[in-house]
């Protein structure tokens, strides 16, 4: 799809980088600059105990698969002038650095597009342009409200298990970019895409922000209860000990789950028939729901929800969850590294010899990069390595 793109990355953690694997995904040529003085993108070293991996942790592995990798000094004005010149051939340039820090270095958008004129500059900050505030994931979970209402009733506020907001992010950036690509095949002109994490927080409320805005209700912690519908959320332990989720979103589907639970009689109780009686007497109905799928065996049970229509699942663990077949399909794998992919829709004129390079070494294209597209002879090489700017 984006075979003939040339897209800089100059972004480092999780939600800049996801949008770069994004374009390489589809075809385009990534260039990851990296800060030589750190040994490159922070998550390189974010590993869990026990982790054997070499410079490429499982973190960073998640988001940087597709691209080549060249680390620069940038405070150094030769490294500056690499990225710059790497910049005058880019389509597009992915940053993500703290407000004020891109200009101190001269990548900022309106430096880089004096030099290219067509550029599509993406740029992700914590809390907007005019806050120079460092942006984490976490604590735009807590700003936001979602750690907030997340935990069990009574208990301690808790964040996500992923970092959401930088994902969310992402592809708030990847929607804006590719507008941007669109714009400049009809205009002929490049333009600034900027997104906050917590713009892309706040945008993604969804239901929650406007049981507030609208209901006047401050959303608080129901474990995984939705605040809505019931059963919707609930999790029920059956005869082996297994933990199944529900997600019953009509009357008709309760009706049917009471049905497969052999508890009829639930279905015409007045304080059950509709959504809105069961949200208000959620407590009582899962009481009895949970007896009743606790005499059930897994596999019966949800072959019969299965056949009955009515949403329901297995809560499974990661091992279970690579396992499945869906799963299976969107693995990427390179010798001892696997990953996931970003994108999971048509790649349209992907060609059929494509293939994805396996996330980089810290920089492991920097001879590479300077030599085949800068076209920088030997001994300029040879300078700049013995100089410090590049490594």
């Amino acid at each position: 799809m984006f075979d003939s793109l040339k897209v800089l990355e100059l972004a480092t953690v999780l939600a800049g980088p996801s949008v770069g694997q994004f374009f390489a995904e589809l075809g385009a040529s990534v260039i990851k600059v990296e800060n030589l003085l750190t040994q490159g993108d922070v998550t390189r070293t974010w590993k869990v105990p026990g982790e054997a991996t070499d410079d490429r942790s499982a973190y960073f592995t998640s988001v940087n698969w597709g691209k080549k990798s060249i680390l620069v000094d940038l405070r150094q004005e030769r490294g500056r002038i690499i990225v710059r010149e790497l910049a005058r051939q880019s389509d597009v340039v992915i940053s993500s650095y703290k407000p004020g820090d891109d200009r101190k270095l001269g990548v900022d958008y309106e430096s880089l597009r004096e030099l290219n004129p067509r550029l599509i500059y993406g740029r992700i900050t914590g809390y907007g342009p005019q806050d120079d505030r460092v942006g984490y994931d976490a604590v735009l979970q807590a700003e936001a409200g979602f750690m907030f209402m997340n935990g069990e009733v009574g208990g301690r506020s808790l964040k996500m298990p992923v970092a959401l907001i930088d994902i969310l992010a992402a592809h708030h950036l990847k929607e804006g970019l590719l507008l941007a690509l669109l714009n400049l095949e009809r205009t002929g002109t490049g333009h600034l895409v900027e997104v906050s994490l917590l713009d892309a927080a706040l945008s993604s409320l969804a239901n929650q922000g406007t049981n507030w805005l609208v209901g006047g209700k401050i959303p608080q912690k129901k474990g995984s209860a939705h605040p809505n519908i019931a059963p919707y959320g609930d999790v029920f332990t059956t005869l082996e000990g297994d933990e199944i989720l529900l997600a019953v979103g009509t009357d008709r589907q309760f009706s049917s789950l009471c049905d497969v639970l052999n508890i009829p009689e639930i279905a015409a109780d007045p304080r059950y028939q509709t959504n809105i009686e069961r949200v208000h007497n959620r407590a009582d109905l899962h009481i009895t729901l949970s007896e009743a799928v606790r005499q059930q065996h897994t596999a019966t049970l949800m072959t019969a929800m299965q056949a009955a229509r009515i949403p329901a699942g297995i809560v499974q663990n990661l091992a279970q969850v690579f396992d499945m077949e869906a799963a299976r399909r969107l693995i990427l794998d390179s010798a001892s590294l696997r990953g996931v992919k970003t994108y999971v829709g048509p790649t349209f004129t992907h060609p059929e010899s494509f293939h994805l390079l396996p996330p980089p070494t810290a920089g492991q294209h920097t001879r590479e990069i300077l030599t085949q597209v800068l076209n920088y002879d030997v001994q300029t090489v040879a300078e700049l390595l013995q100089a410090g700017a590049v490594r």
